[in-house]
């Protein structure tokens, strides 16, 4: 019950550390040091320890913002779509509504990069892009199932991109390709095996190049952005210079008539006219299914999904609170004109039968036809390299982090100078799995809603911060409010469903899924990332508490909030489960005082602490800590008593153990003990008896309880408590004696004591575990035979009076008479100490097949010197009982109205 005094500790030695200084102190003596200059994190002391710091330019964080963000991010944006679908969307959808599903994508990518320029900017990002950054704000199961499924995506987008780079090369160099004539057997032949032998070309040429490492693939991103852009430079001046021709429809298009040639107006206003409106009509490349506004803006959203392949590089950048922002909004920036720009010209120079049947016409316009096959290829092949690495890194974010346990254990292993091998290798060869199966057109769409579920992950993480209000939560970024966040993520969702419905709903479930299973299983759930679900928390329940109001109590409503006084807790591990069951969805708190100076440096309670929620986690309790230090048990216990709780969540039941001489029992190192844990040391939780107390100090805290308005209970002998026993039907009933044993009346059992003992009862009855036990309502009716009888009411009449009280309250209960109890009651006046006995006795035949005995509580006596009689007469009631409370209740718990 009560606490073992402890001793105070030696103060911390504090001589190699140095206080916390100014950012312009301490970048002098960084510099001095030759040490880094940016902030170094405090430790829990509020001191900096330089010999934490880092160098100030990693060997492995080569990347600057052009080479690491913008090229990544532009390409990955442009891919196919650019040289393959604006004829497609365009010809389907019309210039008017081209231009408003860019504006809708857009708007959500940008909503999206803002969050993520936030997220970049609030602190130092590492390695895994996108995944880091969600883990370490929704917190590892959130983050680690979004990683999962973003790895995945990156995977499947590589081989989508590989593939697509594959029919570009077919389309246009193979077996009559649009660049080799239509009668040509083409530069490379055409078939299954050899498209394969293609793909596994270009995935083993992905590998070779992200074995060499980012430096190689930020050069190879450069170059391959300015391939693309020469390209697409070449294709916007042919749209001025070339004269109008007419443009032949590709030899895959079998639902036209393929010998029908189609017009290449040049700039014209009529022809933009004609353009103007959406005529959706069938598409050749999908077996002629009908295009559709949804179809149109799947194709278009899931070729600019690419904002997250500079986040993907964090690991390599020099700086990345700097280069994610502005290389990100750059390239949204860039490829949006570009977009716009092509979009406007093909309105206002092809007809619309040429964009619906030839979505290769930029092709058959161009001042230099292969300028279009180059674009396409290593827009799609840089697509493919930038996923790959993408993928690897947020694969090696998840082995380090334990996300999936040990089984992952050899990928950190495997890295070198900062480049994951090993993570690469796999990456690779998963790309070449899902290479195996042929046409990736279905996975394209899951392929794009995975991409936007990390896209709503991050919007989400956002979003939750800023309504949290954080006072961490400062991103550089300026731009950012939870108005972005919101659009973000209501867009992404949205999106998400149009796209395709059943994959959004998949990908969702999938997704909580992961959750669920990381939550129980993975061992970086007790990661300390510090998730927004805390804060969120904090901040709602701080709101309704403030709402909860106590003047508006009402008895209809009650429930109850207990403090349990804990001395020894390895002792009463059963007492700590059974009062959790107890408590009804009310506050919970257990309570410990350590004897102790008030001035004591450290506080020796806080050390305590983390122990103490171990042990709650460990029993599977829900309850609050509070610990205090006083110069007495009596006065510590005041302290809790008057603090515990907060607002309207007080305590207003308290409960001790029963000050007894019986040795305590280990229940964390027995072995016969469903509570047994070898992970609390002895010197963790101290086994101490419950003897350190005097009678008088345990009867006055009894007497201070009372005084403050809460309800006492007193628990004895739970250390037979054994559910196991109850789950095996060996015991079948909860007991309540409502008779106040010291001074016997008729009343006793339509008192407060009494109803709030019955309350208590059937509170434990409507436990799923308690409620096959009977509950039983012990009447003793004979003592009106007594001198103590005040009426002369019949049996018949006292047992129905509680039959109706009962009926009223629903409480089911059985009344169970006991009988010899007018024999026991005249012993009262003569022989105090024999009567006594013979109540204990009676009550052990009678609730022998109880697992709890509720028993009514007299009030403690007012004068000192009777403390020692009065907890002698308590001990001589209850000895050998089953697990017994004593119950004294100081208000009405009961209501019988609707």
């Amino acid at each position: 019950m009560l606490a073992p005094e402890t001793g105070s500790t030696n103060n911390a030695d504090m001589s190699d550390k140095t206080p916390l200084v100014g950012q312009s102190v301490f970048k002098r003596l960084s510099s001095l040091l030759g040490r880094s200059t940016e902030s170094p994190n405090p430790n829990a002391d509020g001191y900096i320890e330089f010999g934490s710091m880092t160098d100030h330019v990693s060997e492995t964080r080569t990347l600057g913002i052009f080479a690491g963000v913008f090229s990544p991010v532009t390409l990955s944006m442009f891919s196919a779509l650019i040289f393959l679908r604006v004829g497609y969307i365009v010809g389907n959808a019309g210039l008017l509504v081209t231009l408003l599903q860019f504006f809708i994508a857009y708007m959500i990518l940008v909503f999206t990069v803002s969050s993520v320029c936030a997220i970049s900017t609030n602190g130092a990002v590492e390695g895994g892009g996108a995944y880091f950054m969600i883990s370490r704000t929704l917190g590892p199961e959130f983050g680690g199932s979004i990683g999962t499924l973003f790895f995945l995506a990156n995977i499947v987008s590589s081989a989508l991109c590989i593939t697509g780079c594959v029919e570009g090369l077919v389309e246009n160099i193979g077996p009559a390709g649009y660049l080799v004539g239509e009668h040509s057997k083409g530069l490379i032949p055409d078939g299954p095996q050899y498209r394969f032998l293609y793909c596994f070309a270009l995935n083993a040429l992905n590998l070779i190049v992200c074995l060499i490492g980012a430096g190689m693939f930020a050069k190879t991103t450069v170059f391959v952005l300015a391939s693309v852009v020469i390209c697409i430079g070449i294709t916007v001046v042919s749209y001025f210079v070339q004269d109008p021709m007419e443009v032949m429809f590709p030899h895959t298009n079998t639902i036209h008539n393929t010998t029908h040639e189609a017009n290449y107006t040049g700039l014209k206003y009529e022809t933009l006219q004609n353009n103007l409106k959406a005529n959706y009509s069938l598409d050749y490349t999908a077996n002629g299914e009908q295009v559709t506004f949804a179809s149109v803006f799947g194709v278009l959203f899931s070729g600019v999904t690419g904002i997250m392949a500079g986040a993907n590089m964090s690991g390599e950048l020099k700086n990345p609170g700097k280069a994610i922002p502005r290389g990100t909004l750059s390239a949204v920036a860039f490829t949006l004109i570009v977009y716009l720009c092509l979009s406007l010209l093909t309105a206002a120079s092809c007809t619309r039968s040429l964009l619906q049947n030839n979505y290769l016409f930029m092709a058959g316009i161009s001042v230099f036809p292969p300028s279009v096959a180059i674009g396409l290829i290593t827009a799609t092949w840089s697509a493919a390299l930038s996923n790959v690495i993408g993928g690897s890194r947020v694969l090696e974010a998840l082995s380090k982090d334990r996300v999936f346990g040990s089984a992952f254990n050899f990928i950190p292993r495997g890295t070198w100078r900062g480049n994951p091998i090993i993570a690469v290798i796999i990456s690779c060869v998963m790309v070449q799995l899902v290479l195996l199966i042929g046409s990736l057109n279905l996975i394209a769409q899951l392929n794009s809603v995975l991409f936007l579920l990390s896209y709503l992950a991050t919007n989400l993480s956002c979003l939750g911060l800023e309504l949290a209000s954080a006072p961490n939560f400062r991103p550089s970024f300026k731009y950012f409010t939870w108005h972005t966040a919101f659009g973000g993520l209501l867009g992404t969702l949205i999106m998400m469903f149009v796209i395709n419905p059943i994959y959004a709903a998949c990908s969702i479930l999938l997704c909580l899924l992961l959750v669920v299973m990381l939550h129980l299983f993975s061992p970086s759930k007790e990661a300390q990332w510090g998730s927004i679900s805390q804060a969120l928390i904090f901040h709602q329940v701080r709101k309704y508490l403030l709402l909860l109001d106590s003047r508006k109590d009402h008895v209809k409503f009650w429930r109850p909030q207990v403090l349990l006084l804990v001395n020894s807790p390895r002792s009463v591990c059963p007492l700590i489960d059974f009062i959790n069951d107890l408590k009804k969805g009310g506050l919970y708190v257990l309570g410990h005082v350590v004897k102790g100076g008030p001035y004591e440096e450290p506080d020796p309670a806080l050390s305590m602490i983390p122990h103490w929620l171990q042990l709650i986690d460990h029993l599977k309790v829900k309850a609050f800590v509070e610990l205090t230090v006083a110069p007495s048990i009596r006065d510590g216990v005041q302290h809790l008593m008057r603090l515990s709780g907060m607002g309207a969540m007080k305590p207003n039941t308290v409960i001790f153990g029963f000050l007894d001489r019986e040795q305590p029992k280990d229940f964390l190192q027995s072995l016969d003990s469903p509570y047994q844990n070898r992970e609390f040391e002895n010197d963790v939780f101290p086994l101490q008896p419950g003897n350190n107390l005097d009678a008088q100090e345990y009867v006055q805290m009894i007497g201070d309880v009372l005084r403050m308005n809460k309800n006492i209970c007193l628990c004895r002998n739970f250390v037979s408590l054994n559910k196991e026993k109850n789950k095996n039907n060996e015991k079948r009933y909860i007991d309540v004696w409502p008779v106040n044993f010291l001074k016997p009346n008729e009343k006793d059992a339509f008192d407060t004591t009494s109803l709030f003992m019955m309350q208590l009862a059937c509170i434990v009855n409507m436990v799923p575990k308690w409620s096959k036990l009977t509950l039983r309502v012990c009447v003793c009716d004979e003592a009106r035979q007594s001198s103590f009888s005040l009426s002369s009411t019949s049996v018949e009449s006292h047992s129905e009076k509680l039959s109706h009280l009962l009926k009223k309250l629903r409480i089911s209960a059985k009344l169970f008479p006991i009988t010899g109890w007018s024999q026991v009651v005249e012993m009262h006046s003569s022989n105090i100490e024999m009567y006594l006995q013979k109540v204990n006795e009676l009550i052990v035949h009678h609730s022998s097949d109880s697992v709890v005995t509720f028993v009514y509580l007299p009030k403690p006596p007012e004068r000192d010197d009777s403390a020692t009689q009065y907890l002698d007469m308590l001990d001589t009631i209850s000895r050998n009982l089953p697990p017994s409370i004593f119950v004294h209740g100081v208000s009405m718990v009961t209501s019988t109205t609707l």
